[in-house]
């Protein structure tokens, strides 16, 4: 799959067709980057002034505590954004770093090229601020549901929020999550060995089945 299908099928550009897309790169001065596995693509406190499309490969959101322990905050693949909210807020700086998992490809569209009004007052335009702004909201959604999993008291209740999220997303009760055990820890922000008995405690009880990342809600 190349850039332009990635970019087709992502929210940003939903509703318009390839070839406006291709033209419409070169009038919002999209650049393409890539990184190295492990490499930084923003960092904790940096100002952010672009849209940043994943391409290629897949990223994570950390953040630090207080007592500086990584936390999980999300992944990132093919059609998704890199800190939209930190480009569309203007002056404030990232909360959060970005970090590529593997090889990866990022597109950079300055956040001021979308927000501005077209010279040529093309449809393709007022339909990509439109996407936008949805494409905000969907993610300020997304951070809603990893919250949902914060605040939950037990590693069990955060468990079983986090899989009934991904398996009414899947519309499946059988799902692959995107963790091993130490990243899934990371997540939900609990020590590992404890989510791994409370794993094997929830099998014994009958409310999950799983082996590795294959999980199944019983």
């Amino acid at each position: 799959m190349d850039d332009l299908d990635i970019l087709v099928q992502s929210h940003l550009f939903s509703g318009i067709e390839p070839n406006d897309i291709e033209k419409m790169l070169i009038c919002l001065s999209a650049m393409r980057k890539e990184y190295e596995k492990g490499e930084m693509v923003v960092c904790e406190g940096d100002s952010v002034n672009d849209i940043g499309i994943i391409l290629k490969g897949s990223a994570r959101s950390t953040k630090l505590s207080i007592t500086g322990k990584q936390i999980i905050v999300s992944l990132h693949y093919p059609g998704g954004y890199t800190a939209i909210l930190t480009a569309a807020s203007g002056k404030r700086k990232c909360p959060m770093s970005v970090q590529a998992l593997e090889s990866l490809a990022v597109l950079f569209i300055p956040v001021r090229n979308v927000l501005s009004r077209c010279k040529k007052l093309c449809i393709a335009h007022e339909q990509l601020l439109l996407n936008f702004f949805d494409s905000i909201a969907e993610r300020a959604l997304e951070l809603h549901d990893r919250n949902d999993c914060l605040i939950m008291p037990t590693i069990r209740d955060k468990v079983l929020t986090y899989l009934t999220k991904v398996c009414h997303e899947s519309k499946a009760r059988i799902v692959r999550i995107p963790f091993n055990r130490e990243a899934m820890a990371g997540y939900l922000n609990v020590d590992r060995s404890a989510l791994s008995r409370e794993l094997a405690q929830m099998k014994r009880d009958g409310l999950i089945d799983f082996y590795k990342n294959k999980f199944e809600l019983l």
